[in-house]
């Protein structure tokens, strides 16, 4: 089994910036695509931004320029760091990956989520 387990929301001003971080665990071969996603009340979940194995990243327009992915094999994380915050980011975002897990395939794990607010 895989865990995914997110750190680093919090509450932040308009224009501030937040670094979240996930951590993936358990037994497995590899990790392929590693990703954010986010989702506010009532709406719903919307990726952000994904990063390859081979360093490939894709963003969702409404975060260009202003957020940035990066990812560490060695570690097996995943960082978003976040720029200029708008209220319009507040949601909860979470941690996503596809894992060949040697014995059931590739599967999708997702973390329990981080609460990110931009408010003032």
């Amino acid at each position: 089994q895989v865990q995914l387990v997110e750190s680093g929301g919090g509450l932040v001003q308009p224009g501030g910036t937040l670094r979240l971080s996930c951590a993936a665990s358990g037994t497995f071969f590899s990790i392929n695509t590693m990703g954010w996603y986010r989702q506010a009340p009532g709406n719903q979940r919307d990726m952000v931004a994904t990063i390859t194995s081979g360093g490939d990243t894709k963003y969702a327009d409404s975060v260009k320029g202003r957020f940035t992915i990066s990812r560490n094999d060695a570690e097996n994380t995943v960082s978003l760091q976040m720029n200029y915050l708008k209220p319009e980011d507040t949601a909860v975002y979470y941690c996503n990956s596809h894992v060949d897990t040697l014995t059931q395939g590739f599967r999708v794990f997702w973390g329990q989520g981080t609460q990110v607010n931009v408010s003032s």
